[in-house]
């Protein structure tokens, strides 16, 4: 027996309660302009000093001067979860004492000239959690 559709809605959560659930998790998506077009890549993140550190498999002469960062829990089954997209500034992590600190504490996916630690500054912050309708 299936349960009966109902109606799902977004509800804007405030700034603050969007950086405690970026906070909270350690997978997102790196997402940025290249050559027009959009490109999205998986990447690590903590958030320290009021700032965003990302390991992301991306060369690192590709990476934007402004770039978006998104985080989600979707549950796909009860339709809940929620949401939260960050942009502003980013810039190349190049010290190596701060990006060997980094190395050891994100974990990555690959080693070489396409493992980059970046830090984004953030300068908008939205989030929303996905919910049920009230009946």
């Amino acid at each position: 027996m299936s349960s009966p559709l109902t109606s799902l809605r977004l509800v804007e959560v405030s700034g603050a309660e969007a950086l405690w659930l970026l906070e909270g998790s350690t997978l997102g998506r790196l997402v940025y302009a290249q050559r027009e077009l959009t490109v999205i890549r998986p990447a690590h993140h903590v958030w320290e000093y009021g700032r965003l550190i990302v390991r992301t498999p991306v060369p690192a002469a590709a990476v934007p001067t402004t770039a978006t960062y998104h985080v989600d829990d979707i549950r796909a089954v009860s339709g809940t979860g929620w949401t939260v997209t960050v942009s502003g500034p980013a810039e190349v992590i190049t010290g190596p004492d701060e990006a060997g600190h980094y190395r050891r504490t994100l974990a990555g996916w690959s080693h070489g000239p396409h493992d980059t630690l970046l830090r984004l500054h953030p300068k908008t912050v939205t989030g929303f959690r996905l919910a049920r309708a009230e009946a």
